[in-house]
């Protein structure tokens, strides 16, 4: 008697279950929607979208904008320029302020002035051992050798031993906090094989960057005739280190550390990070014939500035004309956080899909550096379908969201689907219906 109710329930099932698939068919492909765009216009008054950290897409507005254009979609690699409005008054052979996400220039003192960068020299040194890390063809716990030459330095070093085997991850935090010269040497002559090789490395990697000021002759900044480069040069690849290779903050940071089971105290040689409010690095660098030089980074409210200061007259000097030039920065300027990738725009309606709706969301970060308190005149339109039709590709396009100052565009996200719609189909249909079908009534 059970075997044969059982029976007619499975029949009875298989017989809705057609009707539903019938009916469903005939839903599809009868009922014909119209699509129409609608255009949302946001202003500071009305809800924001969530707001996280986020990378320039967008061209850079200022007050004195002129020839201003994100770094991100310049072929070249090059910061970009705009005239000082603002006389500060600077100290120093040579100086440049820019904003790290656009590249983009915000003050400058003789910037292309051809000088001596005595130990900011091992920013490019510092940049082509992460890229080695970040490449997978060194390890933070790699043991690095010390030859007879890099023992022999002189200058700002930990006295490495030709016995002794430091790690990468310790050969970084003596040149970052301390500006090793005997670490720098060991290094340059492991990852390349010698000095000369290694020099030659930074000067492609220079090349590469646009660094046309600069030529170097040793990785270590020790004084050397030709051995020259410029505050925009130091300026852009400090830059590349900070932008592609943030891990670095790591060792940039420390104020005091030691080496050697605590024998060997470290103290930063850039006061900056103890003395100055969101300060993230970077390099120090003097000599007597150089003089007193800096690189320094800080982040304040996603604001992150990149100050350098060439052939300062004393340490004192470099680190006001820095504070200067930082301060000169968060004071006049802000990074204004439009979107973030994926963030969730609305539910679209979907016609003739195996599903009803589908997610918009964002496809890219997008911010924009403004001058300080233009934020209020920023608004969004957003052009986005209220039905879309299948099929419906995972990313597809479907609207976007246009970001205006003043009445003139800033910037432009596209919105995407946030997953894949088939087209409704007869067999799409019975397969669907089959299998929650066969889910509920599978003994």
């Amino acid at each position: 008697m059970f075997v044969k109710n059982k029976i007619q329930l499975k029949i009875v099932c298989i017989l809705l279950a057609f009707l539903c698939i019938f009916c469903s068919i005939y839903y599809a492909f009868c009922n014909v929607c119209y699509a129409s765009d609608s255009v949302y216009v946001w202003s500071p008054e009305s809800e924001p979208l969530n707001n996280t950290t986020s990378t320039t897409s967008a061209n850079i507005i200022s007050n004195n904008a002129t020839n201003e254009i994100s770094l991100n979609n310049n072929p070249n690699n090059t910061v970009t320029t705009s005239a000082n409005i603002t006389d500060l008054g600077l100290q120093c052979g040579g100086a440049i302020l820019i904003e790290m996400n656009s590249g983009n220039v915000l003050y400058d003192h003789n910037m292309h002035e051809k000088l001596r960068p005595a130990s900011v020299t091992k920013v490019m040194t510092i940049l082509l051992i992460m890229e080695a890390i970040d490449s997978g063809r060194l390890s933070y716990t790699d043991k690095i050798p010390c030859s007879e030459n890099a023992s022999n330095m002189g200058g700002s070093q930990i006295w490495l031993d030709v016995r002794e085997e430091l790690t990468v991850d310790e050969m970084l935090k003596a040149i970052c906090v301390v500006s090793a010269n005997d670490c720098t040497m060991a290094m340059a002559e492991y990852l390349a094989g010698s000095e000369e090789a290694f020099v030659k490395q930074m000067n492609d990697k220079a090349k590469e960057l646009g660094m046309n000021d600069t030529t170097f002759k040793n990785c270590h900044g020790i004084d050397e005739d030709g051995h020259l480069t410029s505050a925009y040069d130091i300026a852009l690849m400090s830059r590349e280190l900070l932008v592609k290779h943030p891990d670095i903050t790591k060792y940039t940071t420390i104020w005091m550390d030691s080496l050697r089971d605590g024998k060997s105290q470290l103290v930063n040689t850039n006061k900056l990070i103890r003395n100055y409010k969101g300060a993230t690095g970077l390099k120090t660098g003097s000599t007597s014939v150089a003089l007193f030089n800096l690189s320094a980074s800080a982040t304040r409210d996603d604001l992150s500035l990149i100050a350098v200061v060439m052939k300062a007259s004393s340490t004192q000097v470099r680190f006001s004309e820095a504070q200067k030039l930082l301060d000169y920065g968060f004071s006049n300027y802000q990074y204004k956080k439009l979107a973030n990738k994926a963030d969730f725009v609305k539910e679209i309606a979907v016609n003739k899909g195996v599903e009803s709706k589908v997610n918009a969301i964002l496809e890219t970060d997008s911010g924009i550096l403004i001058t300080k308190g233009q934020d209020k005149n920023i608004e969004q339109i957003i052009d986005l379908p209220e039905i879309v039709s299948t099929p419906i590709v995972q990313n597809q396009v479907l609207g976007s969201i246009t970001y205006t100052l003043n009445g003139e565009q800033i910037g432009k996200v596209n919105i995407v689907a946030e997953k894949s719609v088939e087209k409704i189909s007869a067999f799409s249909m019975i397969e669907y219906v089959y299998s929650k079908w066969f889910s509920l009534f599978r003994v």
